[in-house]
């Protein structure tokens, strides 16, 4: 490991074969946490490639616990985290409002490591079970709609990692590849970025499988649809720019959709949310990022799509689903 790091230090990058065999390496404790922690470390000063990003992804995915949903053709919607926003848990409400909308969701998600409350945190707290029963979590994908995929759970060779993640408290390329691991492998996915670099990268990988996809990063750095600006979209076929006035909204001030201040109040928006007692900034940010998501899965345009998420809201048919996953798992 010392002349990989000493390599790297001079600025040179690994082959997708040597990425890969690293995360192997960790995954069976040859390294120790001096050397995993100046590994990441490089990783935040330099940016990674495609070749290293990619042999990365292939590791996580040959180590996971697969589960098959193929036969409810879910759709996945996660974000890297990282952007520094400390916006509320956007993406996995969106999760629960296009459930609502009838579409089937495989969410994947995890604790918090640059974040107070990532989607496990806030999850956890109100009462959700993690499980990687396959027979729990299809129940769950064909009566609630959606499944959430505790990320620990399916990828336990990751577990020398995640007390150095911890300590650090700062985004690595496992931000990164939070997204492509999902062990359910779906074939549709919203995914949403820090930044625009890793915005193309991703874009460039995500060309080589069969995915439907769109990758999405706001133009003033959120790694989901914010409504404050901008959002830069990729998708399969093109790229484009989705502004408010696609949802016929307005831009919304940043401070409507930042997040509590600790699990608590986090997990209150949550709930306000699902019970259509969010403030409107706050729901039209959630039902934006779900419009994609059922965009994708009913192939309607978007706002129709984004009509459809408003309606999960008031219908209380996201609360249901959320509700109904929640007695499933236990």
């Amino acid at each position: 490991m010392k002349k990989i790091l000493n390599r790297l230090t001079q600025y040179e990058t690994l082959t997708e074969k040597e990425s890969r065999d690293i995360i192997i390496d960790i995954s069976e404790g040859k390294l120790n946490t001096s050397e995993i922690s100046s590994f990441l470390t490089i990783f935040m000063i330099r940016n990674i490639t495609i070749e290293e990003l990619n042999g990365f992804r292939k590791a996580l995915i040959e180590l996971s616990l697969k589960i098959d949903l193929n036969e409810f053709d879910p759709i996945d919607l996660c974000g890297t985290g990282g952007d520094e926003k400390d916006t509320f848990n956007i993406s996995t409400l969106a999760s629960f409002v296009t459930a609502g909308s009838g579409v089937k969701v495989a969410k994947h998600g995890n604790y918090g490591v640059s974040s107070s409350c990532g989607s496990s945190n806030v999850l956890e707290y109100l009462d959700l079970k993690f499980n990687n029963d396959s027979d729990k979590i299809r129940k769950a994908v064909d009566k609630a709609n959606i499944c959430f995929l505790h990320a620990p759970l399916f990828h336990p060779a990751m577990k020398n990692v995640a007390p150095v993640r911890k300590e650090l408290g700062l985004k690595t390329f496992f931000n990164m590849l939070g997204p492509m691991v999902n062990p359910s492998m779906p074939k549709k996915q919203v995914v949403g970025v820090y930044n625009l670099e890793l915005a193309r990268i991703y874009n460039y990988l995500y060309q080589t499988t069969d995915i439907n996809y769109n990758i999405i990063h706001s133009i003033d750095g959120y790694d989901e649809i914010s409504l404050t600006k901008g959002t830069k979209v990729y998708s399969r076929k093109s790229e484009f720019i989705l502004d408010s006035e696609d949802f016929n909204l307005k831009d919304i001030d940043s401070q409507n959709i930042r997040g509590g201040k600790d699990i608590e109040s986090s997990s209150k928006i949550f709930m306000d949310v699902l019970n259509g007692e969010a403030s409107n900034d706050q729901e039209n940010v959630v039902c934006a990022n779900a419009s994609l998501a059922i965009a994708i899965s009913k192939d309607i345009s978007i706002i129709e799509a984004f009509d459809k998420a408003k309606e999960s809201i008031k219908t209380k048919n996201a609360l249901k689903c959320f509700n109904e996953l929640i007695n499933i798992m236990k």
